[in-house]
């Protein structure tokens, strides 16, 4: 699996970030931050154009990924409406245990179901996404960005195995989009831009994860396996560290898959 890319002006330096207007990869010596994402040195001296909506691209063309994310969970919630009582029975991860209601399938398909009652919760989630995987997608790529999403998802179904009473049920997107909150945040850093309100941010999301009825422990898990990732895409960019990229995000998965098992293990010596 290739992922690799380059700057356009400088072959020799790997990077993930590309030019909101004419899509070719720069390195951060030549990314100048635009209204949203970043621009070529080109694009960067012809602001005034690039701000009008004719040369803006639909979210569609920007993020195909992130709209595909969030057209699934808007379908598998009109249709918990629809087929409540069948739905849940699928979908809700009863974490801490190796039974079908605990089972890994269970991790991935609770990430894409939301509360019944709560339609702040599939709203909150998805304007997060959207406003995260816009940016984001572009900066990294489809599949590295598929791949953040989806390491944090499953680490935050961990946080909730070491974290939450046993036989805890968690729904909800939220693990896996407090990863894009850490993976941008470390990308801003990466490309040594400010990064203090994505701080702020993070921090208040995660004071606000400790209502009652809220899985912060979720949050707590996807905001570190999301770091982690991100740090090994953001600082393994250079065409001769691909290999090292591809080991660093083997190392993360395996970790994660390494504590599911023993954490598993755990609560089924409990339970016998």
């Amino acid at each position: 699996m290739d992922l690799t890319t380059v700057c356009y002006k400088h072959p020799d330096r790997e990077t993930g970030v590309s030019c909101q207007r004419c899509d070719r990869y720069i390195c951060t010596d030549c990314a100048t931050p635009g209204a949203v994402g970043f621009l070529c040195p080109e694009d960067a001296g012809d602001r005034v154009k690039i701000h009008r909506p004719a040369f803006q691209k639909s979210p569609l063309q920007a993020a195909p990924v992130t709209i595909v994310l969030i057209a699934i969970n808007v379908l598998v919630y009109i249709a918990q409406q629809i087929y409540p009582t069948l739905i849940d029975s699928l979908a809700y991860a009863n974490i801490g245990s190796n039974t079908s209601y605990g089972s890994i399938i269970r991790v991935f398909t609770s990430g894409f179901t939301h509360s019944n009652t709560q339609l702040t919760h599939i709203l909150f989630n998805m304007y997060s996404l959207f406003v995260l995987g816009t940016v984001l997608e572009p900066m990294i790529g489809k599949l590295r960005f598929l791949i953040l999403y989806f390491i944090a998802m499953f680490a935050g179904a961990i946080g909730v195995l070491f974290l939450a009473p046993f036989g805890t049920s968690v729904v909800g997107a939220s693990g896996a989009i407090f990863g894009l909150m850490a993976a941008y945040l470390i990308f801003l850093r990466a490309l040594k831009l400010n990064a203090g309100q994505m701080y702020v941010i993070i921090g208040i999301n995660l004071v606000l994860g400790f209502i009652p009825g809220i899985a912060w422990q979720a949050h707590v898990g996807g905001l570190v396996a999301g770091g982690a990732t991100a740090f090994v895409l953001a600082y393994t960019r250079k065409r001769e560290q691909k290999n090292l990229q591809l080991i660093g995000l083997a190392v993360v998965s395996i970790v994660l898959i390494g504590l599911w098992l023993f954490g598993n293990s755990m609560v089924s010596a409990i339970v016998q």
